[in-house]
């Protein structure tokens, strides 16, 4: 059984020109694979409930270190893409990006972004992206 450490986990996000690195400024991801909805076909005379598979609804959520680092800075990424009109492809390594490690990727839309500021605190930001479409599991090249 392989565990593997979070830190070596890599979020990458389209920001319009490239898939940029945001993972030294991520502090927590959630979401990933994500729900998808069941719809009920049980009909009468079934002695149990059926489902069939319905539409993916998946929300990634991000914490993050705020920066504005050229090119690769939580908000200098994030900051661009909110208001964008296309939704953004994204990958997510749990396990890191090396050839053969497993990869979540697909499109997404940036739903919200908080950037929050508390005395005594480090600046500090939170995402939600609407993923478009399904998430699509593989690995790394």
């Amino acid at each position: 059984m392989a565990l593997y450490a979070s830190q070596i986990s890599v979020f990458q996000i389209n920001d319009g020109s490239a898939l940029r690195d945001i993972s030294p400024y991520v502090t927590a991801i959630d979401g990933l694979p994500g729900p998808r909805e069941l719809i009920e076909v049980t009909a009468l005379g079934d002695t149990g409930r059926k489902w069939i598979a319905g539409l993916e609804n998946v929300v990634i959520t991000l914490e993050l270190l705020w920066s504005d680092d050229a090119s690769v800075g939580s908000d200098t990424v994030l900051g661009v893409i909110r208001d964008d009109a296309a939704a953004r492809a994204f990958d997510y390594g749990p396990e890191g990006k090396d050839s053969g490690d497993i990869k979540y990727s697909g499109t997404c839309w940036v739903r919200n972004y908080t950037i929050m500021s508390r005395v005594g605190e480090k600046v500090s930001a939170r995402v939600e992206l609407q993923v478009e479409g399904i998430i699509t599991r593989g690995t790394y090249a």
